[in-house]
């Protein structure tokens, strides 16, 4: 009988980090270990607290499938034990590194992709002008992400963009945003050569949306979890922002980014902060996509041994010792 142990684990970050509502100081996630036939496969997934997750509650819904995994359950099965969310995930990404281990195989050859070395984007998370400024300039790195809120928007920006004027920047408002100040932000953010708003309006209120043309490419995150979603997406998003931790696990993050650029919509891969464990699993979405955002594990104090390679930005292809 498979072996399945269900942890929880306490992450500090170097500083705290600011979004839209909210400041993390430290990260909470799942682990998931299966264990069978001497292979050893592992997941890590943290929740999404806007929708009322809670690392508690991750526990709860991995222990409520748990006999069905010690009984063999496979990656289909788990589709339909759990839903969507932080839960499935790192039940998923373990099952995938489950099955390279026993077979063989690597993760790219079980998911017929071939891999790259690429560029994520460094974060700047919200603080005065002048602070945010200060942060972009010490980002070894071609591609930023700023995140905004409603205030100081302008003044933000532009103090980032004049810090990193070699820089390809993206924003993202974390629903923070009115239709209003879109309408009043986009026009100005083309001007500074953003190259793309993730994310302006809140979830289930973005219906505005579907009769804009945006002078700035925009990004759905929290108004697409999953490939059920995608059809209204289309609708209202340029591209879509895929996290394992929204899609429940690896296996519909897939068939969430195939079904996407089968309907002409761009790909970003981001993550809800964690260890290397969690993004290597998402760096296979990576090699689908435009932008990358697969930082999170550079604002922990420490990670994971065989952690993922950072340099000026690039993150390199995970080793086997890590995942999959």
């Amino acid at each position: 009988m498979r072996k399945v142990t269900f942890t929880t684990e306490i992450w500090p970050l170097k500083v705290p980090f600011r979004i839209t509502g909210y400041t993390h100081t430290e990260v909470n996630v799942l682990l998931a270990r299966l264990e069978e036939g001497g292979a050893m496969g592992w997941g890590e997934s943290t929740a999404l607290f806007y929708l009322g997750e809670t690392v508690k509650s991750l526990l709860e819904q991995a222990n409520s499938v748990k006999t069905a995994l010690q009984q063999g359950a496979d990656r289909e099965a788990l589709q339909t034990l759990l839903p969507a969310g932080g839960a499935r995930n790192a039940i998923d990404c373990a099952l995938w590194d489950l099955e390279a281990k026993q077979t063989g195989k690597t993760i790219w050859e079980l998911a017929g992709i071939t891999p790259t070395e690429t560029i994520t984007v460094n974060t700047v998370g919200i603080d005065t002008p002048q602070a945010m400024a200060a942060t972009a300039k010490t980002l070894n790195t071609p591609k930023i992400k700023v995140k905004l809120n409603g205030e100081q928007t302008l003044e933000r920006i532009e103090a980032v963009r004049t810090a990193r004027s070699d820089a390809e920047i993206v924003v993202d408002a974390n629903q923070g945003w009115s239709f209003a100040q879109l309408k009043a932000f986009a026009p100005q953010f083309k001007a500074l050569g953003i190259a793309m708003i993730e994310q302006p309006l809140p979830r289930g209120n973005d219906q505005a949306l579907e009769h804009y043309q945006s002078p700035v490419p925009l990004c759905a995150d929290e108004s697409c979890l999953d490939s059920n979603e995608l059809e209204q997406a289309v609708q209202r998003y340029q591209m879509i922002n895929i996290k394992l931790d929204k899609t429940g696990g690896l296996t519909e993050a897939l068939k969430l980014a195939h079904q996407a650029k089968a309907k002409g919509l761009e790909l970003m891969v981001g993550n809800m902060l964690g260890t290397s464990l969690a993004m290597a699993p998402s760096f296979v979405i990576a090699q689908l996509c435009t932008f990358v955002d697969l930082d999170g594990a550079l604002f922990l104090m420490e990670d994971r041994q065989s952690a993922m390679d950072y340099a000026c930005g690039k993150v390199s292809i995970p080793s086997a010792a890590l995942w999959g």
